[in-house]
């Protein structure tokens, strides 16, 4: 069977971010138009404007923020197509936790350990056991840590509910991964509240409705004005007018 071989310049258009000019980090879709971009490129694009950098179509009047979404498939793809692009962005992300004194998350430690995993081909003269053994022992770990994104960047969200028709939580504090986003809180407020479902809520921060695909980082770094504080983050039906 022919194979044929594509250089990596040939499809550079199609993983290139048109903002910056470089490979796609962090990518991020605009849902009207598909458009790919660097997350951190759109949403300083965005804070400025409100249309699609490559087509101009607009994305919204008011709130272009709320129509992006992260694309971990495309993202995916940059990084197996792009030699070493992921563990030089991990490295990057890790000085900068490491210049500012700050301890480095642990979703950005495991993933260099995880792409090592990957790569580090079967060494000579290991035995069938040992890759059995090894592999026990790894589920085995796995099983204790079991962490559910405890090592993760953390978060602690402050969950008030801001309409007469829905009643508050009983514990309206809570901490959590800051990769959640914020269709975790719709469906873990509607789970406290035996909601028909998640989609009646609406989630907002500084008076602004919030994106399902958001990530809480992405939250706190571009929506909550008190850095030093805990995210405060109100809800209520989705049709209940202010």
């Amino acid at each position: 069977m022919l194979t044929r071989k594509i250089k990596l310049w040939d499809i550079n258009a199609h993983i290139t971010c048109r903002l910056c000019s470089g490979y796609l980090i962090d990518a991020t879709t605009v849902t009207e138009c598909l458009h790919t971009f660097c997350r951190s490129c759109l949403v300083k694009y965005l804070e400025e404007n409100n249309t699609c950098p490559t087509c101009r179509i607009v994305i919204h009047q008011s709130h272009p923020l709320q129509y992006i979404g992260h694309d971990r498939t495309m993202q995916d793809i940059v990084y197996k197509l792009v030699p070493g692009l992921q563990e030089a962005e991990m490295r990057k992300q890790r000085e900068f936790y490491h210049k500012l004194g700050l301890e480095v998350p642990g979703d950005i430690k495991g993933e260099t350990c995880s792409a090592k995993q990957h790569l580090d081909p079967h060494r000579n003269g290991e035995t069938k056991a040992d890759d059995s053994s090894n592999k026990e022992a790894a589920e085995e770990k796995q099983e204790e840590d079991g962490d559910y994104h405890r090592s993760d960047e953390q978060v602690s969200i402050c969950l008030e509910c801001n309409s007469s028709k829905l009643r508050g939580l009983k514990r309206k504090w809570i901490r959590c991964s800051a990769q959640a986003t914020v269709l975790h809180l719709k469906k873990f407020i509607a789970k406290k509240l035996n909601l028909s479902s998640f989609n009646e809520l609406d989630i907002l921060c500084n008076e602004e409705i919030l994106g399902k695909d958001h990530t809480l980082k992405f939250v706190v770094v571009t929506r909550w004005r008190f850095k030093k504080a805990p995210l405060l983050l109100h809800y209520r039906p989705k049709m209940d007018l202010l």
